[in-house]
């Protein structure tokens, strides 16, 4: 019987497993989908992905940098226990040197692309064997990856907790320039901004913080019955503030010994010792399992439900 892809589509969206193993199963089957997933089962597969429905909020971040070039990964376990698991990390870091050797876009070409230490396999399909070996769902939640004419360091925080890259453009780069960066690398990691600088705030969300600013008075009848002048001056300062708190160079330096110099300033001060002409252009900050909705286990209540009480 011939086997068409659509066919390999369908047992692949079926079961979770890679192409080549639904393929595979199909051919020996000769395209019986009961008895594919069954030998799909048998072979572990199916428990992969099984596993693959429970939630993976845990995990680590990596970040790889070669020269001018590095790579910074999110991949999701169920527990902090594998996370910290040397079995787990080398995965980890596989994946990490993947993403910096080849020109990836997307998680979804992550998966489908050949696994570089083992290129008879895609990514996926040694996601799914490490899930079969380690006994927990993993997933590739997210990846970036910088290539500058300038420099580029990382932070991990710990162990993998928070992980970030830090790029700058810079006339000379040596280990006092490098040095900057990694501290403005652990001031991100700390403060966690959403921006560079404000000018890469977009429009509507300054406007929308004005109207949440001008609700909060409104809801105050001390502050409302104010003049309007003097309500948007409260406006503009409030929302002055706020934008000082999100926008890295705004931010005050965490080791500025005078406890007011600001990161836009520490660059200038390193630069001008540096004799370089150092920007800050960008930054990428992961934090494993931000925005993931964890699982609440009540681990009596899954004992009873086991014993059937």
């Amino acid at each position: 019987m011939e086997i068409t892809a659509s066919m390999v589509k369908q047992l692949r969206e079926m079961t979770g497993a890679g192409v080549m193993a639904c393929k595979k199963a199909l051919v020996e089957t000769d395209g019986d989908f009961d008895k594919a997933i069954e030998s799909l089962r048998e072979k572990g597969e199916a428990t992969a992905v099984k596993k693959a429905g429970r939630i993976a909020a845990e995990g680590t971040v990596l970040a790889v940098v070669e020269g001018n070039k590095a790579a910074i990964v999110e991949v999701n376990s169920e527990t902090d226990f594998v996370a910290k698991n040397e079995k787990f990390r080398t995965f980890v870091g596989n994946i990490a040197e993947q993403i910096l050797a080849t020109d990836v876009k997307t998680v979804e070409e992550l998966n489908d692309a050949k696994f570089i230490k083992d290129e008879a396999k895609t990514v996926k399909e040694e996601v799914i064997s490490q899930i079969a070996v380690i006994g927990e769902n993993l997933s590739i939640r997210r990846f970036e990856k910088i290539e500058t004419e300038g420099v580029v360091v990382s932070y991990i925080h710990g162990g993998g907790r928070i992980g970030v890259l830090v790029e700058a453009s810079a006339d000379v780069v040596n280990d006092e320039v490098k040095e900057a960066l990694k501290n403005i690398a652990m001031q991100i990691a700390a403060l966690n901004p959403k921006y560079t600088s404000d000018a890469e705030i977009d429009s509507d969300f300054i406007a929308r913080e004005r109207e949440i600013l001008m609700a909060q008075i409104m809801n105050d009848p001390k502050e409302a019955s104010k003049p309007e002048k003097v309500i948007n001056g409260m406006i503009e300062g409030r929302l002055k503030k706020e934008l000082k708190e999100i926008c890295l160079l705004d931010q005050v330096y965490v080791k500025a010994e005078d406890g007011k110099q600001s990161v836009a300033k520490y660059i200038e001060e390193v630069a001008k010792a540096t004799n370089s002409n150092l920007t800050l252009k960008k930054f990428v900050r992961f934090e494993t399992g931000e925005g993931i909705e964890k699982k609440s286990e009540n681990f009596a209540e899954e004992v009873a439900k086991q014993m059937g009480n």
